[in-house]
């Protein structure tokens, strides 16, 4: 019998040779032939138990080094330009290593967050930062990252299973022994799909993180952050440069601290991104009109392009904002000092200057870049308090020169607004207070001030000539949109609006106009709510664009997002670009206008941060839907008031009056009988009873489940329009025989799990 090799020479030669790993390629390599194969396998076997050697399918490989050809996920740029990727599988001891994506000229791009299968070269980088020890070649595209599980996890004999917290998942995911991260027992862990299903159906998956318990304090905003994907944790690299920031000086600056600009916020905010100022116009040629200044943060000042905040600031694309916490754009040194407004403080801003005449419409404006200086950080209440004759200490010294011209110009702009007639969508917002351990207080609607409206419209207004500004200046730049509703949402909403006693005129040219009569039908009436909802419903999503399609629901022609850079990457876009189209403070030189990287990707951004936005209004709202059912669970069998939002063929939905929770009314708790289903209508009627429920109708139901993880609420039906819900055919109301095939039935349950809310 021929020698074997040595276990050395073993791994030098799989070293040398990684694309010949298979034990036939080492047995030929070693000429080894017969009986001596066998001891050859069990050599390998050894190396592989030690951990000397990986064993993929039929070849081995040295577990300290990634195989020639492996699957990579791109990471986002660093400082210096440079593309890395990580490896998703590393079994080594030594830490994961470094490797740099070197696309060649005709590779498609690629981004962050992408998956692709690629060719390694060993560098011979040492370990350590900015060094690398592979050069990745693309083979071909992958794809993004795999399905994300996000769920409790439920220790096994081998392994476990992870039950989803998803209101809209109904199964279950396996988890094999050597891919739990050692989670615990009732742990809240984030894992993504690692294989197909295995014989009993289920998919299997590899747990990625750790997320401790699901009950503890704050955990509800903590689990839409990871279970969304919204980035969380700024890297060093961008704390660093934002820690570097230095107040911005006069340089190339208009000195603007003379005017009397206040910001107007939320007693709890934290940022403060736009001051106002008015005044009547002193132009004899503008009789009666005024003059209205709206000044942003200067944060194009701070983040230049390219640089490591403005990549963490275009992949985060926006704050995200929940009960607990907010995950900002930019470090909280810049969103919450250098950049925002306080009161009393020296702040770079660009300024706009907006001049109304009598009627209240725009009759010009001219943008300025310059330095501010706040005369006093206002919250709406205060405003609103001085307005109507009760002002604070704090507000009392501005009535004269701030706050009555304020209110002056917002009457003018109320004028102005009547016959353009936007939108007029009346809806309330929920206000989620929690105590200091987390718990949710209470639920409540916020109030809604003319200082609320004031500030709405002089953001409007400004946002409006900034549109108008680059456009004339012939700078790209990107638009805010909102194309009008599809016929099919049309349709949907005339039905939901003849459902409940009122009209929308067919077969025009739709204007907001005539939303804003059937709005103004159902005012004051019990259907007043949900002809709002469902008017909101059956509009479309806004979203970013390089070109100008109009905004239907503030119906303007022109409209660009500039009065939020602290928070919405769109509105940095913009200040750029009005830099570089004015050419202010040498912009060129200083690079903090539009770089010709922005205008290349503007496509791109556009699309990227519509996406963004969409993430956090998700995760926002799955947030208030936990909390909500956190605060119920505590109140399982109470009765509440509510209207039928909506009508699906497994059962109603219901708004609750008292909190504006959305709850599920299945079949099974209205009547054990078959229910029509009839989609035009709206409507589902009981075979046997005859009992009819449609979208507007007043019910009571009983809380019977309140599940904070998923934050479903399941509802029994008690009372239909004041009225006792009929008996079924035994006498007992739920009790008749089922005229529904169990199967079909058990499948329209699924649904009604796997249903999620129509959201926009």
């Amino acid at each position: 019998m021929k020698q074997l090799p040595s276990r050395q020479q073993i791994l030098e030669w799989i070293a040398e040779n990684p694309d010949a790993t298979a034990k036939r390629d080492i047995a030929k390599a070693f000429d080894i032939k017969g009986d001596a194969r066998i001891e050859l396998k069990r050599l390998l076997k050894e190396l592989e138990a030690e951990g000397l050697l990986e064993r993929r399918r039929r070849t081995y490989r040295d577990a300290e080094k990634l195989p020639p050809v492996t699957v990579l996920e791109i990471l986002p740029p660093d400082a210096d330009g440079d593309i890395f990727a990580r490896p998703l599988e590393w079994q080594g001891t030594a830490p994961v290593p470094r490797v740099l994506f070197a696309p060649r000229q005709s590779d498609p791009a690629v981004g962050a967050g992408e998956r692709i299968l690629a060719r390694l070269i060993e560098t011979g980088g040492a370990t350590g930062e900015g060094d690398h020890q592979y050069q990745a070649r693309l083979i071909r595209r992958i794809g993004t990252a795999p399905h994300k599980v996000f769920g409790i996890f439920r220790k096994e004999t081998q392994g476990g299973r992870i039950m989803p917290i998803d209101k809209g998942a109904d199964r279950q995911w396996r988890v094999r022994a050597d891919a739990t991260l050692e989670a615990k027992d009732g742990e809240l862990v984030e894992a993504e799909q690692a294989g197909p299903k295995d014989r009993l159906g289920m998919p299997w998956a590899r747990i990625t993180d750790r997320l401790g318990d699901p009950s503890a304090p704050r955990a509800v905003s903590l689990i839409a952050i990871h279970q969304h994907g919204i980035p969380d944790d700024f890297p060093d690299e961008v704390i660093a440069e934002a820690d570097a920031a230095r107040p911005a000086s006069m340089d190339g600056r208009e000195d603007l601290r003379d005017l009397p600009l206040v910001t107007i916020d939320p007693a709890d905010a934290r940022d403060h991104d736009d001051a106002v100022a008015a005044m009547p116009d002193d132009d004899p040629r503008n009789p009666d009109g005024m003059v209205i200044w709206v000044a942003i943060a200067d944060v194009a000042s701070y983040v230049r392009p390219g640089s490591a905040l403005d990549r963490e600031a275009r992949h985060r694309g926006n704050s995200t904002y929940f009960p607990d916490r907010v995950v900002p754009m930019l470090p909280d040194v810049l969103s919450g000092d250098l950049c925002s407004l306080h009161e009393g403080v020296d702040r770079p801003v660009i300024a706009v200057r907006m001049r109304l005449d009598s009627s209240g419409e725009k009759i010009g404006h001219d943008f300025h870049r310059g330095m501010m200086r706040s005369a006093a950080s206002l919250s709406y209440e205060q405003a609103q308090a001085a307005a109507d004759g009760n002002p604070d200490d704090a507000a009392a010294p501005l009535m004269d020169d701030v706050i009555r011209p304020l209110f002056a110009a917002y009457e003018l702009l109320k004028k102005a607004r009547a016959r353009r007639q936007p939108l007029d969508l009346d809806l309330p917002e929920r206000k989620i207070e929690l105590t200091d351990d987390g718990r949710v207080k209470s639920v409540n609607f916020r109030d809604r001030f003319d200082a609320h409206r004031l500030i709405e419209e002089y953001m409007i207004l400004a946002n409006v000539a900034a549109a108008e500004e680059l456009t004339r200046l012939r700078r790209p730049l990107l638009f805010r949109v909102h194309e009008e509703p599809s016929p099919e949402k049309l349709d949907a909403l005339r039905q939901v609006a003849e459902a409940s006693g009122f009209s929308l005129a067919k077969g025009q040219v739709l204007q907001t106009s005539q939303l804003n009569r059937l709005l103004g039908q159902a005012e004051g009436t019990d259907f007043d709510e949900l002809i709002n909802i469902s008017t909101l419903r059956s509009m479309t999503q806004a979203y970013y664009h390089p070109a100008n399609y109009g905004h239907f629901g503030l119906a303007l022609k022109s409209y660009a997002h500039f009065t939020s850079p602290i928070r919405r990457y769109s509105d940095l876009i913009v200040h750029r670009a009005l830099i570089s189209g004015h050419g202010w403070g040498g912009a060129g030189k200083k690079g903090d206008g539009l770089s010709p990287a922005d205008i290349d990707t503007l496509e791109q951004t556009a699309e990227h941060i519509s996406e963004t936005e969409r993430r956090s209004m998700t995760a926002e709202r799955d947030t208030t839907d936990r909390y909500l059912a956190a605060f119920l669970s505590e109140r399982i069998g109470s009765e509440f008031t509510g209207r039928i939002s909506g009508i699906q063929r497994f059962g109603a939905f219901v708004k609750l009056d008292e909190t504006g929770a959305d709850g599920l009314l299945p079949i099974r708790e209205i009547g054990n009988e078959y229910f029509h289903f009839d989609r035009d209508a709206q409507t589902l009627v009981g075979s046997e009873t005859g009992i009819r429920l449609g979208v507007g109708q007043r019910v009571t139901v009983r809380l019977s489940e309140a599940v904070p993880l998923t934050g479903g609420l399941t509802l029994e039906l008690v009372e239909l329009d004041g009225k006792g819900v009929p008996a079924g055919p035994k006498g007992k109301r739920g009790k008749a025989p089922r005229r529904k095939p169990a199967k079909a039935a058990k499948a329209g349950e699924a649904k009604a799990r796997k249903l999620r809310r129509i959201r926009h």
